[in-house]
């Protein structure tokens, strides 16, 4: 009978973390997801965010909030769209995080106040993210927030 694989408690919270992410993404791009797989993206979005708390870097940490923050943007709940938004921002701002993902930080508090219905706030958080865009480095990464700015409704 073969050895049984060993994984460190390190290496199984980033293998949870990484998984849960990108399930939590193959569940976004579905376009006819039940009210189950709704449940279930809610439920993996936190818990790659709680995996990345464990063994994560300050950009992970980010990262996980924003996606959590785009999918309750994605289920029409404004609250922890918004709040989450805001914990992405204030971890990008708190570890002098740039480029890529603090103009998703500004996405994501745009995309909150999309769903929320606040014309304001969206319109100057998609200012910030369009400036934050222009400082990005690669281009695929910036193409991709540009792309995705322009999906928010308004």
């Amino acid at each position: 009978m073969p050895e049984e694989a060993r994984y460190t408690e390190t290496e199984c919270h980033k293998k949870f973390a990484v998984d849960c992410f990108n399930h939590v993404w193959s569940l976004l791009e579905k376009a006819d997801r039940t009210t189950e797989e709704d449940d279930e993206m809610v439920h993996a979005a936190h818990a790659s965010r709680f995996h990345w708390g464990k063994v994560g870097s300050a950009v992970n940490l980010a990262r996980g909030e924003w996606q959590i923050s785009r999918v309750y943007s994605e289920m029409s709940s404004p609250e922890p769209a918004m709040y989450h938004g805001q914990r992405c921002l204030a971890i990008c701002q708190e570890n002098n995080i740039g480029d890529f993902d603090l103009a998703y930080a500004y996405e994501a508090m745009a995309r909150a106040a999309a769903t929320a219905g606040h014309a304001v706030d969206r319109d100057r958080y998609l200012a910030m993210s369009r400036e934050a865009a222009v400082a990005i480095k690669e281009d695929e990464n910036r193409k991709l927030v540009l792309t995705d700015l322009a999906t928010i409704a308004g």
